[in-house]
């Protein structure tokens, strides 16, 4: 018996608005499968409005509304059965976050869940890592956001701890991370990863995503701190522009994939890790697998 629903999550961040469609394949004897249908991402970069001005703005208010009203006819179309949508670090900080969280509810019917920077590691965490994972080896995973970061330690396929750093991409091209941010962060990495012998880093966002694209390797096959360092000091020897002509990056990926780098490369020198491995998962995925758990009790049926 092979049953089929389609359920969406919509990832509200501080660099892009995700809309992930995800079949649930469920199959008698067989484990569940979690297959993507369809992603659509929207750089509207609410970031760069409330990390200077902690208001989002009119104009980036009326592109959400828009967006937001083109993702409930997407899901609409595609038939999604339940969605739930999160918003992170933009949102969470914006004065207005929770009005136009509110201006959206009345406009579309869709309502946004403006979540703490630890339960993103937590949902981010939930997400099938184990199909990507060695079961005897201890991860430190790093997803980078635009406006922060979540780390999680996943020893023997269990999280032992996660923290949320503000600490992201658009935050730091507008130069507002203190150092005392990433000395933080440094003694957070060296303290949650000093007891393990060996660690290799997870990476996920769109930033290391590319950058793996770009590498050629094999899917599971990881990234060396030699390759990434490489291609980092590779990146600053172009203009924006180049990195866009040249390099042929998007003009939202162009700029921030420079500190996107920068904070993976710290991750890996602070917890000795040689290798990065790159699953392509994010809270989108970590969304429609909480939902499906039922781990998030306020999932909600499209109207």
């Amino acid at each position: 018996m092979l049953k089929i629903q389609k359920y969406a999550a919509i990832d509200i961040g501080s660099n892009a608005v995700r809309l992930l469609i995800s079949n649930i394949v469920e199959e008698k004897g067989k484990p569940t499968r979690f297959k993507k249908s369809s992603l659509v991402r929207v750089p509207i970069r609410l970031g760069a409005d409330v990390f200077i001005s902690e208001v989002i703005s009119e104009n980036n208010t009326k592109r959400m509304l828009d967006t937001m009203l083109a993702f409930k006819l997407l899901m609409q179309s595609h038939g999604v059965v339940k969605y739930k949508a999160c918003a992170t670090s933009a949102m969470r900080e914006a004065n207005n976050g929770k009005e136009v969280a509110k201006q959206i509810k009345k406009k579309t019917g869709l309502q946004i869940d403006i979540i703490e920077g630890e339960e993103e590691a937590a949902i981010i965490a939930a997400t099938d890592l184990n199909t990507f994972i060695d079961a005897n080896k201890t991860y430190l995973y790093v997803d980078v956001g635009g406006g922060s970061t979540e780390f999680s330690v996943i020893s023997n396929s269990e999280k032992v701890s996660s923290k949320s750093f503000k600490i992201g991409t658009v935050r730091l091209l507008n130069d507002m991370v203190k150092k005392e941010a990433w000395l933080d962060l440094e003694h957070w990495i060296k303290t949650e990863t000093s007891k393990y012998d060996k660690i290799d880093v997870l990476g996920s966002g769109g930033n290391i995503n590319k950058i793996f694209k770009v590498s050629g390797k094999a899917l599971g096959k990881p990234l060396s701190y030699f390759y990434l360092t490489t291609y980092y000091n590779m990146l600053q020897t172009y203009s924006y522009e180049e990195r866009i002509s040249i390099l042929d990056l998007n003009q939202d990926r162009a700029d921030v994939i420079i500190p996107a780098t920068r904070i993976y490369l710290s991750a890996m020198k602070w917890s000795g890790a040689k290798d990065i491995y790159v699953p392509k998962i994010g809270l989108a995925d970590g969304i429609i697998k909480s939902m499906y758990n039922e781990t998030v009790s306020s999932h909600t049926k499209l109207k």
